[in-house]
């Protein structure tokens, strides 16, 4: 026997410690995934819901934009509906084997939608009243700091 050999615990420990701070980051990673998950998935249901029952009168309630045709803001409402319980089928088939709409896709689909509208809120103004803009102001520098804030977390990464 050396002498300066460690005991046979230590040695376990430290091989093995690395990986069980690997498997502690991970589950956190994965709390945060499904936790973010499930709030995208909720506000997109929300607002989905809203444009499906109300195409027309949600845009004159809030004082954005209005389409006197009711079928583009109720199929956009169709769409965010779905895409909110496919965020909540990736939520919460997990243990079910059964996959949705990934956190990476809610991230690209956020950021994309958030630059757009910000597009447009700079390139062509509206006459909003001024509670149409800052509605339209806040959900989309609110929608482009969470895809930021989820894409800088690497909570997408399985």
């Amino acid at each position: 026997m050396q002498l300066n050999s460690r005991p046979a615990a230590f040695q376990f420990y430290t091989r093995f410690s690395n990986v069980g701070r690997l498997i502690i980051r991970k589950r956190i990673m994965v709390r945060k995934a499904k936790t973010l998950l499930m709030i995208d998935g909720i506000i997109n249901l929300a607002l989905g819901m809203l444009l499906l029952l109300f195409p027309v009168g949600i845009p004159k309630l809030l004082g954005i934009p209005e389409s006197h045709i009711s079928f583009y803001p109720t199929i956009l409402g169709g769409v965010i509906f779905g895409i909110g319980l496919a965020l909540l089928i990736e939520r919460y088939g997990f243990e079910h084997k059964i996959r949705g709409l990934g956190l990476g896709g809610a991230i690209v689909i956020n950021i994309c939608g958030a630059l757009v509208l910000l597009i447009w809120l700079i390139v062509d103004p509206f006459e909003l009243p001024v509670r149409g803009y800052v509605i339209l102001w806040l959900v989309a520098v609110l929608v482009l700091l969470a895809g930021i804030g989820e894409f800088i977390t690497k909570s997408w990464r399985y």
